[in-house]
């Protein structure tokens, strides 16, 4: 059962950002994790869609033809991909001639069904979307592109049309027996709220700019550049009938998914399967749609410096895994993130540096201190027992939940996952003391097994991160004696090191990073105008101090402020509680990430609410009267997650959301930044 895994091809219209790594490494990890697990045959694919009125115009205004700029850019795309690890069979462009030639080609399926026909378009367009809108999706007054903030155009012309209306009804039909075509459920909905709006005919072809693929025997247009730029994922297999073509889209077995960035879904979830259903081809298994990135909460613009984050920076500065680690692990895919670069430093010293690093290092050191560094033989009848057993049992529990959250696209589950055997096996060591035993003659195969232990522990860190952090899990594997099993997945406990293996001499893969080089780091990082807010020389944020060693400071912690002298004491008509009280709430930060009504409850909502760590509640709130379902998905609330559950219009309704109003809820609780799910608030 083949397995193929694309990006959007992007538009050559800057240098690639991280809002393009993230896809990319996205997708590079799910394309490995399918390797390491055996499947064949497995592909992904990425590229670069240089056509459009977009480009014609930037090549203009520098002086330059559309061609060359397009070549100049897609340089940087292929050594950013380079350096960033990203293991793509294949690289198409839109500008190549075995590109141009299968566009074509499905232009003529679409004419052969009867769904081209010529006409004339007048509509207001915007060209940094090449796309077409109504006055009601733009922001008022202005006809303002909700995307780029600019005033869109009326643009008149003749136009070929696809009969787009056509399918309406059979794109529905597919939504609903394919429940996985659209992912995640919010954006589903989305996206199915929108079809059954209505589909008009689509405007596919244009005659006021020639930067793009001739109609075929109406060389006076040139196709839509959407349609032009989809049919990538099928024009990089050689086009309908190809051998590759057959092995990774027309197999009734394939697994096709598209990981894409949500601004771009309605081209790929109405559009493309429309399309396909015309020209007779399948359609993708899943179309998995992620959030966007922000710097600062501004989304990410070439027009706004401040928002710059130069993945090839980072990458030479703290290595490309330790990026590739925080994109994935930051924020669940699916969801907004605000990008940190405090963040960032925080998660290299907590996880990297403290958690696994150290499991690392202190794991080879003492095998080299205590047998010589060669792997010892592990006792069968220990593993049942005790310590060992605990980490066995959480090796196993990493392996099965490692696999079920990269099957289901989410890679920081998985992450976390992995983590917990982590910091299991940094447990481990401490409870088995492994420098006591070695005191101990009579203790010699225990301290073997559980040096093996230990060993066989990082050796599944490796492997399940490896798809995450290909370079870095290399360089694991290759200190533990076992280069070899590089792309490979864990199979059976405590059989995968074999005894006799002789370590190389450990080596600091993730150095943590001090104050003196953080501030260096942020200095390079962070632009000049995007300053404000980010801590003065003097002091590095917290968020760089990672939790272990917050945990561990000495110093005592701080006292809760006074509570009043009587609980039931009032003020103004309200009950006053101690801080004692107060403390007994657990208050999160919560995720929406779908919504619905409650049937014949028209004050209700039915939400499901993202607490982070692969947790979520069912919750009802009665806050129907303000709020449609669709306006309040993606929306961060507090969430009181120690409420006793309840059946509220027979409904369970497990917490409670925060809002303000008595009568009717006038708005939702709100924070003044984005913070990841499970957030306590205090």
């Amino acid at each position: 059962m083949s397995f193929y895994v694309t990006t959007p091809i992007y538009y050559v219209n800057d240098a690639p950002h991280v809002g393009h790594a993230y896809t990319s490494i996205a997708a590079d990890a799910l394309a490995r994790y399918h390797r390491a697990r055996g499947r064949e045959p497995v592909r992904m694919l990425t590229g670069t869609d240089e056509h459009g009125q977009k480009i014609a115009d930037t090549a203009k205004e520098r002086g330059t033809t559309p061609q060359a700029h397009a070549d100049s850019v897609v340089t940087r795309f292929l050594s950013t991909w380079k350096h960033l690890g990203i293991s793509n069979d294949d690289f198409i462009r839109t500008t190549e001639s075995r590109h141009k030639e299968i566009v074509q080609d499905v232009w003529r399926r679409l004419e052969a069904a009867g769904d081209i026909y010529l006409g004339d378009y007048e509509g207001l367009y915007c060209v940094g979307c090449e796309a077409f809108y109504t006055e009601g999706q733009l922001e008022q007054p202005g006809n303002i592109c909700p995307d780029h903030k600019k005033p869109v155009s009326l643009v008149k012309e003749s136009s070929y049309f696809f009969r787009l209306s056509k399918y309406q009804d059979r794109l529905i039909e597919h939504f609903e027996k394919n429940p996985d075509f659209v992912r995640p459920e919010s954006r589903r909905n989305e996206i199915l709220s929108f079809i059954r709006s209505g589909l008009r005919d689509l405007s596919v072809s244009r005659t006021s700019f020639s930067w793009g693929i001739p109609v075929p025997n109406d060389p006076k247009h040139v196709i839509y550049v959407w349609i032009d730029a989809l049919t990538n994922y099928i024009s990089a297999l050689g086009g309908v009938g190809a051998p590759l073509y057959q092995q990774f889209w027309g197999a009734d077995d394939a697994t096709r998914i598209h990981v894409i960035g949500k601004d771009i879904l309605r081209f790929h979830a109405v559009y493309w399967p429309c399309m396909l259903m015309s020209a007779g081809l399948p359609l993708p298994r899943t179309i998995f749609t992620h959030g966007w990135w922000t710097v600062r909460g501004q989304k990410i613009s070439k027009s706004l410096p401040a928002t710059k984050v130069d993945p090839n920076l980072i990458a030479d500065d703290i290595g490309v895994d330790a990026l590739r680690y925080y994109l994935l692990r930051e924020i669940p895919l699916g969801l907004d993130g605000d990008f940190s670069f405090e963040a960032l430093i925080g998660r290299f010293n907590s996880d990297l540096a403290n958690d696994l690093g150290n499991l690392l290092n202190r794991t080879v050191s003492m095998l080299q201190k205590y047998v010589d560094g060669v792997v010892p033989e592990p006792v069968p009848a220990l593993d049942g027992v005790g310590a060992h057993a605990t980490l066995r049992e959480q090796a196993v529990r990493a392996k099965a939940e490692a696999e079920r959250n990269f099957d289901a696209i989410a890679p920081a589950r998985a992450l976390e996952a992995i983590w917990e055997l982590v910091r299991g096996a940094n447990a481990y060591v401490a409870s088995a003391a492994p420098w006591t035993l070695a005191k101990d003659p009579a203790r010699k195969a225990e301290l073997g097994h559980v040096l093996h232990t230990f060993l066989e522990a990082s050796l599944w860190a490796a492997l399940l991160a490896a798809p995450v952090m290909p370079g870095k899990c290399a360089e694991i594997l290759a200190q533990l004696g076992v280069p070899h099993l590089a792309g490979k997945w864990p199979t059976e406990w405590n059989t995968m090191l074999p005894p006799g293996t002789t370590m190389a001499t450990p080596q600091p893969i993730f150095p943590r990073i001090d104050e003196p080089r953080a501030k260096q780091l942020l200095d390079r990082w962070i632009p000049p105008e995007a300053r404000e807010g980010v801590p003065a020389a003097d002091g590095v944020p917290a968020a760089i101090e990672d939790q272990v060693t917050l945990k561990n400071k000495s110093a005592p912690a701080p006292r809760p402020p006074a509570a009043p002298t009587a609980a039931a004491a009032t003020n103004g008509g309200a009950t006053l509680v101690s801080y004692e009280d107060f403390s007994r709430l657990d208050l999160r930060v919560a995720h929406i990430v779908s919504a619905e009504r409650v049937p014949k409850k028209d004050k209700l909502l039915k939400l499901v609410v993202d607490l982070g760590g692969g947790q979520t509640r069912q919750v009802v709130a009665g806050i129907a009267e303000s709020y449609a379902p669709e306006a309040i998905v993606g929306r961060r609330v507090i969430f009181l997650a120690n409420l006793k559950p309840a059946k509220i219009g027979g409904v369970e309704s497990q917490g409670m959301i925060l809002a303000a109003g008595e009568e009717k809820v006038v708005a939702l609780s709100a924070l003044d930044q984005e913070v990841p799910p499970g957030t306590k608030v205090r």
